[in-house]
């Protein structure tokens, strides 16, 4: 269209085009794929295999965690627990395993923060009694050695954060480690555990490895001190 021009042009500027609206925060959050229970299996996913061998069984549990990968290939990749299996030659414990994977598995599926399931299982103890697994950690029941399986597999994928020790702390408990082995008699160590002989229990790791040195309760496992 001819536009007449009745006047004398005396400067003149370029018009750029207008940019593209660019996505509202709540469209994107809408475009990321989250876990939900209508997320399509895929035909393989990623997992891990625990072992668990408990004096309660000549038989070992074998726990599979299998993970599904959210948003692949992008910035918002995420992976996320989808299925849970438990095997094991024993079938005396089978209709609770069964029914303890379905379970899982559905909460896994349902999307969320699904990290409560760790302390909930964790927190479950045997009337008949725990027991003390290699290394001398309690384990107050089977089920809560199974939730240390898990946690340890949430771990794995970033979805839990493991409590780090700092290197000076570290450095003390060594110290007080080689103190107190060098006073304690060789010949009563127990092979089996990684902490010397006669240590107490811990309330905070559940682990043998409570020494007193210098009048001071320390455990060599989680750094637990009752002097701060």
């Amino acid at each position: 269209m001819a536009v007449k021009i009745a006047k004398k042009i005396v400067g003149y500027k370029v018009v750029e085009a207008a940019p593209e609206t660019s996505h509202s925060d709540e469209d994107l959050s809408r475009a990321i794929e989250k876990m939900n229970e209508n997320v399509t299996r895929p035909e393989a996913l990623r997992g891990s295999t625990f072992k668990i061998k408990t004096p309660l069984s000549e038989h070992a549990l074998y726990i599979t965690i299998n993970d599904i990968v959210l948003n692949e290939g992008t910035a918002h990749e995420q992976r996320r627990p989808y299925e849970i299996f438990i095997n094991s030659k024993n079938m005396d414990h089978f209709q609770w395993v069964l029914a303890l994977t379905r379970v899982v598995s559905a909460v896994f599926r349902k999307g969320g923060d699904c990290t409560f399931l760790v302390e909930e299982l964790k927190a479950v103890f045997d009337p008949k009694g725990g027991y003390f697994k290699r290394g001398g950690k309690f384990m107050p029941s089977l089920v809560a050695e199974i939730g240390e399986c898990i946690e340890k597999h949430l771990m794995q994928i970033g979805m839990l954060e493991s409590e780090e020790i700092s290197d000076h702390q570290k450095r003390i408990m060594d110290e007080k480690r080689a103190q107190f082995e060098a006073i304690s008699s060789p010949s009563s160590n127990d092979e089996s555990s990684p902490y010397p002989a006669g240590s107490q229990l811990c309330g905070k790791c559940m682990t043998k490895a409570v020494i007193l040195m210098d009048g001071c309760m320390t455990c060599l496992s989680c750094g637990d001190s009752k002097c701060g």
